[in-house]
């Protein structure tokens, strides 16, 4: 029998669940689906999820919304005008700050009440700890990967894979089809920038334009997977996720991180070799957890796995810089590190979670704690090693004789020249003793050799009145100048030449742990790390449980180190994991057509965009994890299919049903990024360098503040000297290659959406702006290229204008000028030499180069060289 209290609460509870009635049928508006998002973003932190709830209100769930706080029930069913949630969130009372709920946000609430204020189903009593619904764990991208049946399709002749069929099933739907084929010039010149970020050479279109064996097509595809600019143009995209950076960024001084090139040439390397991705991120996540300790003697397979773990060493980083909250910066790194990992791997912006439940995503605060848990041991902010102190030698065991037994040598020769250098201090010394009166000469001796602070006043009257006396090793030049200068000259030379033969040293950054050393990892309060809490260990995210179960120890014992990451990365990559995969195969879609089939390729969460192919997403994340997570193969997979092969005419009977070209019935039409416009304006003009990896080409400031690739010649104060030092190859040098700053975004490349690491960039925008226009026209680097694009013509192919004007346009656009385009050019570079002045100075251009190279730069800031068909 229950007791009276016991009975009250129970009564209680039938009542308050009697208030909210369960929907009737699925059309109607319930709690869960349509009020809860907008409660759960907006209101949970302050009236649910911390200890303390702000006037005992918690909006949690439906009933306790009903039976309300401490001024009574937050809404009266059925009278939305009577509610007093309703009348707060009207008057924009609440929430507090500056954010307040839309229109329809309101509208939903108003007409949820009006209805009866519906759920989905019978609340719990209590909210549950992890808090998700049944429709938070229901959402798309937390469900395993299926591999749904490739769908039957009417026009099943223009069919190459099953990709095809996916996607022509749908436009089928919509009464429409693919468009016709590309022509090969078309093909050839997409094909090229998508793999390799390059125009296509005039001898390649001229031999596949001409093969007419029926697998041209596919023996073009496979040359170019199989050259190593594909590693470069495939890289990039890999580097952009990863927040790729030459410098630690964080502060103003943005100091350069000398040998972070290492995991860019670790990534390039990677795509070239078609080192199996799920290899690829393992290696990323732990790769110093595959080696043995400790770090010393390394192979290249060795040197290069930690070099992987480069990708967790990219997030900016003021911990090795003055002037910052040293716990400030160290706890920054770490989250932006979490952020880096979540949305290049999981596409879910976890980082969100840091301070209180994700406002969208079934991501709690204490998911947040586990994934950092995660990388805690190596990132331990109570005892932080700074970024000097994460570089590990790859000197060979030889290497490191070598350069011990130098260092001995330089010593003892070092040891030498300061006792010779000391018997000319003694011997000018006792001249300048000499010239003292006798009485006064073993004085100065003995004031010589006593310590300041020792000397009696008459020896130190002695050395005031008697400056000359005070020779020293580094005044001694003032006495014997020539002699000095001789002497100096003579032993820099012989200790440069000994410093010669010691190896030039060799780091790369990396993220390691020092065994035995684990921390705890506390949930801060609010994100506080002066307010910790309880300690967490690592783990996967709460809403995967269900679907892919993964255990991380806390310790694992067959290891030196922790063994966190190393477990985790391989869970990540079991190929089960519901994100992983979708994740990766978006990637590789939205590269070639321009867009993912999930168009929020680092949101897959709430707010993300949802997929437009959902059977197809699954069936290349099934595909791509079964075939080996071989990349080359999975381009192949895509760059054959019927789709990528299209025209990109518009057609107006796509454009009525689909305007945003989402099912792809025509080929998109790509902008070039920024890079590859770089790239392909050195390619053009003939001076691109094939010099691939090793250390970045710099980036300075020029006399008018533009940044440039160069030797920074400026003072101590930031400002031009007017010097320049030539770089030669590395002037010309593929994007990927130069200096990537924090602070000195290269000028070329700004205008054209070059990516913004902070930390990362998981999707560039493509903006067209009145800025790059102006670039192309004015910009010293476009200019002087045209330059060189004029000269290139004239010594190719003569100084017929018609013929300079074809080549020009096979080169710049990989096709030949239409009649009216080649009159059109000609009469354009005609009319330049008749404006252009003669040159007054031997150092200037004749006027018909002068023409030609402005021709030349009309091309380069033409439609047809930045985008691709």
């Amino acid at each position: 029998m229950k007791t009276p209290a016991r009975c009250s609460v129970w009564i209680a509870l039938v009542w308050l669940s009697s208030a909210v009635a369960t929907a009737d049928s699925p059309g109607d508006l319930v709690y869960e689906s349509h009020v809860r998002p907008i409660l759960k973003a907006n209101c949970f932190h302050c009236h649910g999820e911390e200890e303390k709830v702000e006037g005992h209100l918690d909006v949690r769930l439906a009933r306790l919304i009903a039976h309300g706080g401490d001024s009574g029930p937050a809404i009266v069913i059925g009278q939305p005008e009577e509610s007093p949630l309703l009348q707060r969130v009207i008057a924009g009372e609440m929430p507090p700050g500056d954010k307040k709920l839309t229109t329809q946000q309101i509208d939903i609430i108003r007409r949820w009440v009006a209805t009866g204020a519906k759920t989905a189903r019978p609340e719990p009593e209590h909210p549950p700890v992890d808090d998700f619904t049944k429709e938070e764990r229901a959402f798309w991208s937390f469900q395993p990967i299926q591999n749904p049946p490739v769908p039957l399709v009417q026009q099943a002749n223009v069919v190459r894979s099953a990709i095809d069929q996916f996607l022509l099933a749908k436009l089928e739907s919509q009464q429409l089809g693919f468009s016709d084929e590309a022509d090969r010039v078309t093909l050839i010149r997409r094909l090229t920038f998508d793999l390799h970020g390059l125009p296509p050479t005039v001898e390649s279109i001229e031999r596949f334009t001409n093969d007419l064996s029926p697998d041209a097509y596919e023996r073009l595809l496979d040359e170019l997977l199989a050259s190593p600019h594909f590693g470069e143009r495939w890289g990039r995209h890999w580097l952009d996720v990863a927040g790729y950076a030459d410098s630690d960024g964080y502060t103003e001084t943005d100091p350069v991180r000398a040998y972070a090139y290492k995991y860019r040439d670790y990534v390039v390397g990677a795509f070239n070799a078609d080192k199996p991705i799920d290899q690829f991120i393992v290696e990323q996540l732990a790769g110093d957890e595959l080696l043995p300790l400790p770090y010393e003697n390394l192979s290249a397979d060795a040197a290069d796995k930690l070099a992987a773990t480069g990708f967790l060493r990219m997030a900016p980083d003021g911990t090795g810089a003055g002037g910052v909250d040293a716990n400030i910066a160290r706890n920054d790194v770490m989250a932006e590190t979490i952020k880096i990992v979540s949305t290049s791997l999981l596409g879910l912006t976890v980082g969100c979670a840091q301070c209180h439940n994700h406002r969208y995503d079934p991501i709690a605060q204490t998911d947040y704690y586990r994934f950092r848990a995660l990388f805690e041991p190596s990132y331990d902010w109570k005892n932080w090693r700074a970024p000097q102190s994460r570089l590990v030698s790859l000197w060979s065991a030889d290497e490191l004789k070598l350069a011990q037994a130098v260092d001995v040598e330089i010593k003892q020769q070092s040891d030498i020249r300061q006792t010779e250098l000391d018997a000319i201090v003694q011997e000018v010394f006792e001249r300048e003793v000499g010239k003292l009166p006798e009485e006064q000469r073993e004085l100065a001796r003995t004031a010589r050799t006593t310590a300041a602070d020792k000397r009696s006043p008459e020896q130190t009257q002695l050395l005031k009145d008697q400056p000359s006396l005070n020779v020293d090793r580094g005044s001694v030049y003032l006495y014997e100048h020539a002699r000095v200068q001789k002497f100096n000259e003579t032993w820099d030379k012989q200790i440069a030449d000994i410093r010669a033969r010691r190896p030039k040293e060799d780091y790369v950054p990396c993220l390691t742990e020092v065994p035995g050393q684990i921390p705890p990892t506390h949930l801060f309060s609010r994100g506080e790390f002066a307010q910790p809490k309880q300690v967490v260990e690592p783990g996967e995210l709460l809403i995967l449980n269900s679907v892919h179960s993964a255990s991380v120890p806390h310790d694992d014992p067959q290891l030196p180190t922790s063994g966190r990451r190393l477990a985790y990365a391989r869970q990540l990559t079991d190929g089960n994991h519901p994100l992983l995969g979708r994740v990766l195969v978006n990637r590789f879609w939205l590269h070639h057509f321009g867009k993912g089939i999930v168009a929020s390729p680092g949101d897959f969460g709430f707010l993300g965009e949802r997929p437009t192919h959902p059977e197809l997403l699954d069936w290349l994340a099934t595909r791509f994890t079964t075939d080996g997570w071989q990349s080359k193969r999975f381009h192949r997979l895509l760059l054959s299919s019927t789709v990528y092969r299209q025209q990109s005419v518009r057609r107006d009977e796509i454009d009525r049903v689909d305007p945003e070209n989402r099912l792809l019935g025509r080929m998109p039409v790509r902008r070039l990024e920024a890079e590859s416009i770089r790239d392909a304006i050195l390619a053009s003009s003939g001076v691109l360098s094939d010099k691939m990896c090793g250390e970045p080409s710099p980036v300075t400031v020029d006399d008018v503040g533009q940044v440039v690739v160069g030797i920074d010649t400026r003072d101590s104060a930031g400002r031009p000297t007017g010097k320049t030092v030539g770089l030669g190859e590395e002037e010309f040098r593929r994007s990927v290659y130069v200096q990537v700053r924090r602070t000195l975004p290269l000028g070329m490349l700004e205008p054209f959406d070059m990516p913004s690491l902070s930390p990362n960039c998981d999707l560039r925008p493509v903006s067209t702006v009145a800025p790059q226009a102006l670039l192309m026209m004015n910009n010293d680097f476009v200019i002087n290229e045209s330059v060189r694009f004029a000269k290139r013509l004239q010594a190719t192919v003569g100084t017929d204008t018609a013929t300079q004007v074809t080549q020009a346009w096979w080169i710049a656009f990989g096709r030949a000028p239409t009649p009216n385009q080649l009159t059109a050019s000609l009469t354009f570079i005609e009319d330049q030499r008749q404006q252009i002045p003669a040159p007054q100075q031997p150092s200037e251009l004749p006027v018909a180069e002068r023409a030609l190279a402005s021709f030349c730069q009309a091309l380069f800031s033409s439609n047809s060289f930045v985008y691709i068909d």
